[in-house]
């Protein structure tokens, strides 16, 4: 069974300096038939004005995922966590029992365009940590490339959950194909143009949850980018 969740579908909010949509029930959207997907429970699509962004503010028990696909954000913690994240990069911020954050536009000329992803975590209360990595477009062509993962396997972010990422690039015509086990779930979040995900066409924004499928084949109908979750 694939459900759509087209683009304009989802909850958007422009606070002038924050142009935001939200897949899922997030602030001050709410809808009850959108409240998450499995431990997946935060999916928003935000475009940062130039040289603004969120102050400190504080997390627990999430595990914070950003995801850049144009521009650059500034992240900043409270365990002396600083760096920039560009398109290309993955970070990945376990709140534990709590972190303070800032994140804003590192640029005051470009918007930033990204990608931030919350996912439940497997246990609460743990020690909070960050890691951050480059995962180059040409390690993600025409391939399903593994960028967070429970154990940290195969260069991978580690996640304090049973769930894996994986994020592909493709040109026009190229294809790739993921085997879900039986129980498993997915997620599939197309970032930039046009597939098709089992027949069904999907355009940058949208995302389809996915279960009771054993094989799952995104074809590129012109050059395009998504990202795959596999849950529990």
């Amino acid at each position: 069974m694939i459900r759509i969740r087209n683009s304009d579908e989802r909850g958007r909010f422009d606070h002038g300096w924050l142009d935001t949509r939200h897949t899922f029930s997030f602030a001050d959207y709410h809808d009850p038939e959108h409240m998450g997907f499995r431990d997946l429970r935060v999916l928003n699509e935000d475009r940062i004005a130039p040289g603004t962004g969120f102050p400190t503010h504080g997390h627990r028990d999430m595990e914070i995922l950003s995801f850049v696909l144009a521009g650059a954000l500034e992240h900043r913690d409270d365990a002396g966590h600083g760096a920039v994240l560009r398109p290309g990069e993955v970070q990945r911020m376990s709140a534990g029992r709590g972190v303070r954050h800032s994140e804003y536009n590192a640029s005051t000329v470009e918007p930033v365009h990204l990608l931030q992803v919350w996912i439940l975590p497997a246990s609460p209360g743990g020690e909070p940590s960050y890691e951050q990595r480059p995962f180059p477009a040409e390690l993600r062509r025409e391939r399903l490339l593994s960028v967070i993962t429970p154990d940290g396997r195969d260069g991978s972010l580690r996640v304090n959950q049973d769930v894996a990422i994986f994020a592909t690039a493709l040109a026009a015509g190229q294809a790739v194909d993921h085997g879900l086990a039986p129980g498993r779930h997915a997620w599939t979040q197309v970032t930039r143009g046009v597939l098709d995900l089992n027949g069904h066409r999907l355009r940058a924004g949208d995302g389809a949850a996915i279960s009771d499928e054993q094989r799952l084949e995104l074809s590129a109908v012109d050059e395009a980018e998504a990202l795959l979750f596999d849950l529990r």
